[in-house]
């Protein structure tokens, strides 16, 4: 887990809760006490709460699991979108689409809608109208405000990590159903039933919701560069191993000797073989020659 200590929950403002004629009777937990009408929750149960949070979201990308970070509130779209882009992730920070997660198929084929209008938009040889090509882009953004953080989303992640889940009980609730891990950051008016995460704090001060969206994200790094270093590991093992097997296997064949020429001579009867001409064909020079 990064390293986050009490004073920097402190100075992010997590400890400060809503109202106390709004709270949650669930959280009671979590809460340290009261002061001037607002709840104050207790940042020693939210350092090791948090801590837990973080291992299991290192573990995720100790197995190159993906995650979906979710906060469609105006103060955590921003971070929610940085984090999870920073930590190659999925995210939703505009609209939770009813049946992201429970009618996946139906939703993929929207996704795919838009990934081909962006296709049409970039090509240059499509040989579209200025008001087509206008017509379709605007098509495209109101897809886009919807798809644009999941449109590499094959199947829905195994865990999902959200700001204020009782603004996105829907998305808690399609979670449930499907099994998906909730990491959810769980204010004194929020219900913790249905998070297997939880993680008390303020989930509306803009310096709490940074805080613990980038603790998150970087826990996943932490577990997603050991994952990488286990790959190559592997990978450069696998090499080494499939290398040694080539070797013993590679024959080499024996270079074959040039054919030896064979030179015939005519030797006359009772006679010796006659001498091999000169360079010219001729007789050699110390031969018929007056001196």
């Amino acid at each position: 887990m990064p390293s986050v200590s009490i004073k920097d929950l402190l100075e992010a403002g997590v400890h400060f809760g809503h109202q106390t004629k709004k709270w949650n009777p669930k959280v009671k937990p979590y809460i340290f006490g009261r002061r001037n009408g607002i709840y104050i929750i207790d940042l020693q149960k939210t350092l090791r709460l948090f801590k837990v949070a973080c291992e299991f979201v290192a573990s995720l990308g100790e197995q190159g699991k993906p995650m979906l970070f979710v906060g469609t509130k105006r103060q955590a779209q921003e971070t929610i979108r940085e984090e999870a882009e920073r930590s190659g992730n999925y995210f939703v920070n505009q609209r939770w689409l009813g049946g992201l997660l429970t009618n996946w198929d139906t939703v993929k084929k929207s996704v795919v809608t838009l990934k081909k209008l962006e296709d049409t938009i970039a090509d240059e040889d499509s040989g579209l109208s200025k008001k087509e090509l206008s017509r379709i882009d605007k098509k495209r953004i109101k897809l886009d405000k919807v798809f644009c953080g999941i449109k590499e989303m094959k199947e829905p992640p195994p865990a999902m990590f959200v700001i204020d889940p009782k603004k996105e009980r829907i998305a808690v609730a399609e979670a449930n159903r499907r099994g998906i891990k909730v990491v959810a950051v769980v204010d004194t008016n929020c219900d913790p039933d249905g998070i297997d995460f939880v993680i008390p704090g303020n989930d509306d001060a803009i310096r709490a919701i940074r805080l613990f969206t980038s603790c998150i994200a970087d826990s996943y790094l932490q577990g997603a560069s050991v994952y990488e270093t286990r790959r190559a590991e592997r990978a450069a093992a696998l090499a080494e191993e499939t290398g040694e097997v080539a070797v013993e296997t590679v024959e080499v064949e024996a270079p074959k000797e040039p054919p030896r020429k064979r030179i015939t001579l005519k030797v006359p009867v009772g006679g010796q073989a006659p001498k091999p001409a000169g360079p010219s064909g001729s007789a050699p020079a110390n031969e018929g020659t007056a001196k």
